[in-house]
């Protein structure tokens, strides 16, 4: 038996987290507390944005990421939305752009300005009606402009021309069921999507079709949730029958089973997955857990390998993720988090130790 059996090879296996000084924290936010399983924070190079408690209507918050410490109770919200915010979304292509979709069955993107808010943003740049129900996510297409896709409680996947305020496509009539997550593919030809039904689907939005769908891809009735990898491959997390809660794999080509599964524990909290497709590694974070997991994905079995787990004291109630130029590079950092406590926001960075 050789000895690279037991120890396998992995740049990240030393992998570790640290949350930043006190000091760099932003506190005394008061984080929503809606139900909705999004993850409450958007992050860019720029901005940091938290969906917060606000009576009559919804709000957000957005922080230029250097304004650390106590952030004032007066200090300006975004505040458009008559009902609670689901969830926001950081434009790819211009940092001061951020759409959000909420409980009053609209989408508003909106124009921050260059250092932040001065006074509360009641204005949107443009105003996206087109659900019936409440709007739950918002994402941004990876390489298009102006393009957004946004999924309501309606089981209804509309895209948008942002730019001209109208439907592009109208996804009706391919999900039965909720809508628990969406997630485009690298390129933008497809995205995938997890429902309640149990099946995860990878449609071909331009056609209106469905290209592979996979019944049961977890056994549990609890929320799953699908994101698309690099090479094509989709990633989910869910619930086994006994409410154990899964990680899984799946090539698109061939659903029928799945390339790894692993069982991890069995709380009740969702799992958020993260995935950076640089290094290939997923993170995930369950609400209400106080520990970040992460895997790598490689090429050969068993696919998903744990590397390790970041713990903490206090629970998270969401989750930001900076995208990879937000990232301080000489100091070998390879991810960024934003964990929402109950009042603070805390940032958590996970570096690649030097020898």
């Amino acid at each position: 038996m050789s000895f690279r059996k037991v120890v396998r090879q992995s740049k990240f296996r030393h992998v570790f987290g640290q949350p930043v000084k006190t000091d760099q924290c932003y506190d005394d936010i008061r984080v929503s507390r809606v139900t909705w399983d999004s993850t409450f924070c958007a992050v860019n190079p720029s901005f940091v944005a938290i969906i917060v408690e606000a009576s009559g209507g919804g709000a957000f918050l957005v922080l230029p990421l250097h304004k650390t410490g106590r952030i004032d109770k007066s200090y300006p919200t975004v505040c458009g939305h008559t009902g609670p915010v689901l969830d926001i979304d950081w434009c790819p292509h211009n940092d001061h752009v951020i759409a959000s979709g909420s409980e009053d069955c609209t989408v508003m993107v909106w124009q921050i300005p260059e250092n932040g808010l001065s006074q509360p943003l009641t204005e949107p740049v443009v105003v996206l009606e087109g659900h019936s129900k409440r709007v739950g996510i918002v994402t941004w297409h990876p390489t298009a402009r102006n393009v957004l896709l946004s999924a309501g409680c309606d089981n209804v996947v509309l895209i948008w021309n942002v730019g001209t305020a109208e439907e592009l496509y109208r996804l009706d009539g391919l999900h039965p069921d909720l809508i628990y997550s969406v997630s485009w593919s690298r390129d933008g030809s497809r995205f995938c999507t997890a429902c309640k039904d149990k099946s995860v689907r990878v449609i071909d939005p331009r056609r209106g079709t469905v290209v592979a769908e996979k019944e049961r891809a977890h056994e549990g009735a609890r929320p799953m949730r699908a994101i698309f990898l690099a090479d094509g491959k989709i990633f989910t997390t869910g619930f086994s029958r006994m409410s154990e809660r899964q990680l899984a794999l799946w090539d698109t080509e061939n659903l029928e089973e799945p390339m790894g599964l692993q069982e991890l524990d069995s709380s009740n909290g969702a799992l958020l997955p993260f995935y950076d497709p640089d290094t290939n590694v997923v993170y995930v974070c369950g609400k209400g857990d106080s520990s970040i997991r992460y895997f790598e994905i490689t090429d050969e079995p068993p696919y998903i390998h744990f590397l390790n787990t970041f713990t903490s004291k206090e629970p998270q109630r969401g989750m930001g993720w900076m995208p990879k130029r937000g990232l301080d590079v000489s100091k070998c950092e390879i991810a960024r988090f934003y964990k929402l406590h109950e009042r603070k926001c805390e940032p958590i960075i996970m570096t690649v130790p030097r020898k």
